[in-house]
């Protein structure tokens, strides 16, 4: 009797299980976890509205690098399109950030056909139609996404045949960004392919109008923009631009949009020009050696020479003067602007202000962007003028050390402050200066230090014959105990008095204190509301939600206590309906405008409510330290102060609306590699003048209503946990008022000051308010870590309460659940 044939299963399995490491089959098992599953909702679309600025503001965000005169094409151009990515584009990065459902998605191809103001050379297209259809990309699975997809092989005569029908070569190359790795320097991800050289050395061998756009959320090894030189008619970085790229795209290429987008970063010549590339992706730890020198920071400083692109850099098809003057009354400082369009085409132009401060006994970088603002299409000789201000505040620097004679203070040392006004950090040119004649100080306190054991050196200017050079110095270590700062401001008990007829209505009616309400709550009460209901997908919400919290239990709501329902952002609304699909943040802050994206965000605002979504885990705003951190296509820029104003933009859009915003990760979440628990060995200078400046700005101009903290560690602590982080700077320094939330699922750990308090009680000590989404990873269970706390005495029931404030007043100061306290749900009050 002949035996069955084997399906193979088996055999697959043992060859799975041999290959596969124990972290894929974890990732594996996330991917499923996090898949909402079930049928997407289709009776959902985007507005005309979102539609029409989801294509602007993906078409402000391309970066134009060269063009000879090829750009824009005309009409009567033939082009012939190379490169698979025309049909299989990349229109957001991976992971919660972009896995939303667009109602549409429109490809290159698609935007060039649609807009009609080019001559496609169709033969082509039809090849490489035919072999993309017959080659699908396989788009991975949670963490291990494609870094690239497989270019269509092509021959010499092909190339020529293109050539004999067209003028100008188009090549397109895609790359992927995703959450949960990191990019790699290896070719297909960082570099390019073997097979996308060899279709540029064809292509540039028998075209001499060549072309080559970049479709891509993060930043890529550019060296070869130098090695084909003249070869290359343009160059344009297109990014990641949603559900509307290929239109967008379109409209750059043909003049229908004007590009105007600039860079966010520095492109250096190599990876390892980077100061960060000798310290990053490690498991353990990073040492930020590099200190406050991060992009154009240190460029400016110590290596002029290896930038290929300067930071704030993008070419126009139009031309632009500048005029600018600065005056300074002791305080403030004033810079007068006046931009010119000297060109023949309408555009828009970038106006940066650049700071050189006196090097002091701190050290300074030689240039810092203080200010910056974008003009309206201005029409051929039209005019447009800008008053920017900045004061002492902007300029101070954090001396962690006590060089200044001040430690643990912000400073703004006396000396000569020189202005610097132009369209990038490289060519600004000095407008004036100003003279601050003794140092002026502000009292700070010492928060997330590097521990002593943990020393390393850092960076800073030494000069030598009166030029600057690159010299290291000991970080500022801990002088102070955290545990007696903890201890003395533990917060007072509010009296407990269990009361369960009273009702969040009559708080919310100004008939009842909250302080009363909070006193009738039961400490089993108390530990529900500082943590979300256990999974994602919460029943409470829309399908595919990131989870709930608030009033997650029937006696929570029976007390008419709202259930919160969160979604994963940043770009669109992550729910198993339809929704818009929004370029990367990269993409969005290329296009310096924050009333551009202000705009654009109202409008996402009007569409979570429509769709259930009460607070969009948006916007990602952690700083570029390193061009290979996988998660750069969701956060803006090396800089603090473009990331802090465009996050601000989005806040301010969403919270229009009656909606939250919720920025992360705070903070110094800047790789993917154990993001879970790798330790940001960073000093506080650094910390505060780099990393935390962008949320200080965001708290500042747009009062987000909740925050949510980095799985990461910084200088140790678990920012899940972190008191310094999120009580001593957050709340009691910069006076933020709203909600603090982990990232889901975060780490638990003991408190090493205090005994009996761990996990989820070592949270509430440090006021990180709830724990999304609330129970493990495996069953979504709850642990006992705050009640057993409580019963110890080991965390105070004030605690508790103080979260629970922080949880009620965030819902009070959010328009649409403020609303729904009060609407008819369960009531289990006794009676």
């Amino acid at each position: 009797m002949a035996k069955p044939k084997c399906c193979g299963c088996a055999n697959l399995q043992v060859d799975i299980m041999k290959k596969w490491s124990i972290s894929k089959f974890v990732n594996l098992f996330l991917s499923l976890a996090q898949s909402t599953g079930g049928k997407v909702d289709e009776t959902k679309t985007s507005t005309e509205e979102m539609s029409r600025l989801a294509r602007m503001t993906a078409g402000e965000g391309i970066v134009l690098l060269k063009n000879d005169g090829v750009l824009p094409f005309k009409k009567t151009d033939v082009v012939s399109v190379f490169g698979r990515v025309q049909n299989d584009y990349f229109y957001v990065g991976y992971g919660s950030g972009g896995d939303v459902k667009p109602p549409y998605r429109v490809s290159l191809m698609e935007g060039l056909r649609r807009g009609g103001n080019v001559v496609i050379n169709e033969e082509l297209a039809e090849i490489y139609k035919g072999w993309c259809e017959k080659n699908p990309p396989d788009e991975g699975f949670w963490g291990h996404w494609p870094m690239n997809f497989p270019e269509m092989p092509i021959s010499n005569d092909q190339v020529r045949r293109a050539r004999e029908i067209s003028d100008t070569a188009l090549v397109v190359i895609g790359r992927a960004a995703g959450e949960d790795r990191e990019q790699k320097l290896k070719e297909g991800n960082f570099l390019l392919t073997k097979a996308e050289r060899g279709l540029l050395d064809k292509v540039t061998a028998e075209f001499s109008r060549v072309v080559v756009l970049l479709d891509t959320g993060n930043v890529i090894d550019m060296s070869w923009t130098e090695e084909y030189g003249d070869k290359l008619s343009a160059i344009l970085i297109a990014w990641q631009g949603g559900m509307e790229s290929g239109n967008a795209v379109s409209d750059v290429l043909t003049g229908v949009v004007n590009p105007s987008g600039r860079l966010t970063d520095t492109i250096a010549r190599h990876y390892s020009d980077y100061p960060s590339s000798q310290s990053f992706g490690n498991k353990k730890y990073n040492n930020y050696t590099e200190d406050i020198y991060v992009g154009y920071r240190y460029f400016s400083t110590f290596d002029q020479e290896s930038v290929l692109y300067p930071f704030g850099y993008g070419l126009s098809y139009t031309t632009f003067k500048l005029d600018g003057a600065v005056s300074f009354d002791g305080c403030l400082a004033t810079v007068d602007v006046t931009v010119e369009n000297t060109g023949e085409i309408a555009g828009k132009e970038v106006v940066q202000v650049y700071v050189e401060a006196p090097q002091g006994k701190l050290g300074k970088a030689r240039r810092s962007m203080i200010t910056f603002d974008k003009t309206d299409l201005l029409e051929r000789g039209q005019r447009q003028s800008f008053t920017l201000r900045f004061d002492l505040v902007d300029l101070r620097s954090y001396d962690d050390k006590g060089h200044t004679g001040y430690r643990s203070c912000y400073v703004v040392e006396e000396g000569e402050y020189k202005v610097y006004l132009g369209t990038n950090v490289r060519d600004a040119e000095e407008i004036g200066s100003f003279v601050v004649d003794r140092m002026h100080v502000y009292e700070a306190e010492e928060c997330c230090p590097v521990r002593i054991e943990h020393q390393f050196d850092v960076l800073y200017p030494s000069f030598k014959d009166g030029k600057i050079e690159k010299a290291y110095r000991p970080v500022a270590v801990e002088t102070r105990c955290l545990k007696d700062r903890i201890a003395n401001r533990i917060p007072k008990e509010i009296e407990q008095k269990v009361d369960f007829n009273m009702d969040f209505c009559d708080v919310k009616d100004g008939i009842l204190s909250i302080d009363r309400f909070i006193a009738s709550l039961s400490d089993e009460e108390l530990e529900l509301i500082t943590h979300g209901h256990y999974k994602m997908n919460s029943p409470l919400g829309a399908s595919g939600n990131a989870g709930a919290f608030g009033g997650i239990s029937e006696g929570l709501r029976g007390r008419h206590i709202p259930p919160v329902i969160t979604t994963d952002g940043p770009s669109g609304i992550r729910l198993l309906t339809r929704a818009s699909l929004l370029p990367c943040g990269t993409a969005l802050a290329s296009t310096w405008n924050e009333r551009l994206v202000e705009e654009l965000y109202q409008e996402v605002g009007k569409e979570m409510i429509d769709r259930g979504s009460e607070v969009l885990l948006a916007p990602g705003m952690n700083i570029h330290r390193d061009p290979l951190c996988g998660r750069n296509f969701e956060y803006f820029s090396e800089d603090p102060v473009l990331t802090g104003y465009m996050a601000s933009a989005i806040v301010k859009g969403i919270q229009s609306q009656g909606g939250s915003a919720c920025p992360k990760h705070f903070a110094c979440n800047s790789q993917e590699t154990n993001r879970n628990r790798n330790d940001s060995r960073v000093s506080e200078r650094a910390l505060r003048e780099i990393y935390l400046k962008a949320f200080k700005i965001v708290v500042d101009e747009a009062n987000p209503h909740l925050i949510m903290v980095s799985y990461n560690r910084i200088n140790s602590v678990l920012n899940s946990n972190n008191y310094d982080l999120t009580t001593t700077i957050l709340r009691d320094e910069w006076g933020y008022k709203g909600l603090v939330t982990t990232d889901w699922w975060k780490v638990n750990e003991k408190s090493p000051e205090f005994e009996g308090v761990r996990a989820n009680a070592y949270r509430v000590r440090s006021q990180v308010d709830v724990f999304m989404p609330g129970g493990d990873r495996l069953f979504g269970s709850g642990d006992n870590s705050i009640m057993s706390a409580l019963k110890k005495g080991a965390l105070t029931r004030g605690e508790l309460q103080r979260c629970a404030r922080n949880v009620l007043e965030f819902i009070l100061a959010t328009p649409i659940l403020c609303d729904k306290v009060g609407e008819k749900g369960t009531d289990n009050r006794q009676k």
